[in-house]
């Protein structure tokens, strides 16, 4: 118990006392993870509500396909990404396994499809909504399409938030395709991982309060966003 103790006033210090290592750590993390947030949210939103918006042949399909991505383990999709990266893979020569750029490749694919459900979910209740307003106004697709997704803003960033959730937390795939080097792709799930076998709980500690905070604070704004959405207070 006294050991645990003092784990927990180590961790604490270093947060307080800005350590350097910690702190690369942490930034990195954000860095790899929100950079796969833009990437993914770009594909996924326009994504989802073009399947709200249009019927076409195969479209349950698609989107059953996308629910069921939503399930693929990470230790896949960092296998498949690291095939694809590797020096034999036909993807090999941009060298970009073992950098984050391979790391972001994969949170991209992991929360993408995650991200697509959710906005085609709040796409399809806003379209049954407008729909009528829309077809009478003559607007195109892509009109249709630019009205949904600025009216259901606050349901799409909530879907955003989500997908950030997951990423953020994720070990497996990024262990694999980024190989958790010092200060190159070393993010906030692999260090825990390494710190904790090496017996440093201190800055385990440390980087897990972080991590759990980031975690908080996705939950609030998921909440906060909810209830801003349905008209609620706190």
């Amino acid at each position: 118990m006294h050991d645990i103790l003092a784990g927990f006033r180590a961790a604490l210090g270093l947060i307080a006392t800005f350590d350097a290592e910690l702190w690369d750590i942490s930034l990195r993390s954000l860095q790899v993870s929100l950079s796969a947030l833009v990437i993914a949210s770009a594909i996924a939103i326009p994504l989802g509500t073009l399947l709200a918006v249009q019927r076409f042949r195969f479209r349950r399909l698609v989107i059953s396909v996308i629910n069921a991505l939503m399930g693929l383990p990470p230790v896949v999709v960092g296998l498949m990404v690291y095939l694809l990266l590797s020096r034999s893979g036909p993807f090999g020569v941009l060298g970009l396994l073992f950098t984050p750029w391979a790391m972001i490749v994969a949170q991209v694919i992991i929360i993408t499809p995650l991200i697509a459900s959710i906005a085609h979910q709040a796409m399809r209740e806003l379209w049954a909504e407008y729909h009528d307003l829309l077809i009478s106004l003559n607007a195109r697709k892509s009109q249709r399409i630019a009205t949904l997704i600025w009216d259901g803003r606050r349901s799409l960033l909530t879907a955003a938030l989500a997908g950030f959730g997951r990423a953020i937390g994720e070990v497996g795939a990024i262990m694999i395709v980024g190989g958790n080097i010092d200060q190159v792709t070393r993010v906030l799930t692999t260090a825990i991982a390494l710190e904790t076998s090496r017996g440093d709980f201190a800055l385990a500690l440390g980087l897990g309060f972080v991590l759990i905070g980031l975690a908080l604070m996705v939950s609030l704004a998921t909440h906060w966003l909810s209830r801003t959405e349905s008209g609620e207070r706190w």
